[in-house]
């Protein structure tokens, strides 16, 4: 069995921490500091971004032996596995929606049942299932409303709790659609199947992967400056078709969202290696181990003591309360694995899924 890539643990635990801050931002509020929250704001979609193609790297990882072996047995097992991990967590998110419309562990769920269907395919398949996804979403967009069901001010869905609502969201215009979102999880799948411990393929991804995530920012920014002749509303507008933010998530936020991650995974998978013994790799390390137990917390520990305190206040919070929490919270998540990992093997989370799931 390979040695587990440290890199790879390091990676989620830097995307959870960056949904923390972005997810916190959303819930508490960001009045104020106008310099903080357009900071802040580079993190929104590709965090989650990233936790998503980073879970296609761990399914392909789970995969690569039987695939290679063509062990038929093993990979209808590791399918069955597969599938009960994606009810799991559709039954995990569902279950506090009402807490946190936001959710993306329900998404993950569908994700994870898409992949199912390409887990032997071939690399070929899942690279043009993964650019059919992303292409297919703006032709969506011309046949149906996007903003159904949607009051943007409140970020409230109307009818979410209706069959048709629900649907809806899940495939169409919710937070994280299954169209075109999946497309995130189907390349993580791709580049998880490459060589991960050969250096020279990693930073051959590092830079690729930079330039375009570079080369995308910088066109989408200079375009939107160039056609809206300086025009405020205009700017706006040409935000929504020509910007990166991930509502909606159009082709360019997706090309985006995976050039970030394949950045951020294949930098970690480097750094982690050259520094796999220094104190901060380390609980690195372990935090990412602990991601889907965080992850559930900072909505229901995280939030919650904010929202039993004041009510009222929430989404009314400055940016500079939004961000130091979420910091903090985050300084907690790393403390809580190191001494956690000391005597366990799993999250608390991650080993309830285990038992049921195993």
């Amino acid at each position: 069995m390979k040695q587990r890539i440290i890199g790879i643990d390091v990676a989620r635990a830097l995307a959870v921490i960056g949904m923390i801050i972005v997810n916190f931002k959303v819930a508490f509020g960001e009045n104020g500091s106008n310099l903080l929250s357009f900071f802040i704001r580079f993190f929104d979609g590709k965090a989650a971004a990233t936790f998503v193609v980073l879970a296609g790297v761990g399914l392909a990882l789970m995969t690569n032996s039987a695939l290679k072996k063509n062990n038929p047995i093993k990979l209808k097992a590791i399918r069955k596995r597969i599938a009960k991990k994606a009810i799991f967590l559709f039954i995990v998110g569902v279950s506090y929606l009402p807490i946190w419309p936001a959710d993306i562990l329900h998404f993950y769920g569908i994700y994870m049942g898409v992949l199912i269907f390409l887990l032997s395919s071939k690399e070929k398949t899942i690279l043009v299932s993964t650019i059919f996804l992303i292409i297919v979403f703006p032709i969506l967009m011309m046949l149906w409303n996007y903003d159904t069901g949607w009051n943007f001010d409140s970020l409230v869905y109307q009818d979410f709790w209706t069959i048709k609502g629900f649907v809806r969201n899940l495939f169409y215009n919710g937070f994280h659609p299954v169209i075109p979102w999946s497309a995130f999880m189907l390349f993580g799948y791709w580049f998880g199947k490459q060589d991960l411990n050969n250096t020279k393929f990693v930073i051959k991804a590092f830079l690729i992967s930079i330039i375009v995530f570079t080369g995308i920012q910088a066109v989408s920014y200079l375009s939107i400056s160039f056609l809206s002749e300086g025009n405020q509303e205009s700017a706006q507008e040409l935000v929504q078709i020509l910007g990166t933010n991930p509502m909606p998530p159009l082709p360019i936020y997706m090309f985006n969202g995976i050039a970030i991650a394949i950045t951020i995974i294949s930098a970690c998978i480097l750094v982690a290696k050259r520094y796999e013994n220094t104190i901060i790799i380390i609980a690195l390390n372990k935090t990412g181990q602990l991601a889907l137990t965080f992850y559930v917390a900072h909505v229901l520990i995280g939030m919650g003591i904010v929202e039993a305190i004041n009510p009222e206040k929430m989404r009314h919070y400055s940016i500079t309360f939004s961000v130091i929490y979420a910091l903090a919270f985050s300084i907690v998540c790393v403390l809580f694995a190191v001494i956690w990992k000391k005597h366990k093997t799993s999250g608390p989370l991650e080993w309830v899924m285990r038992k049921i799931t195993d």
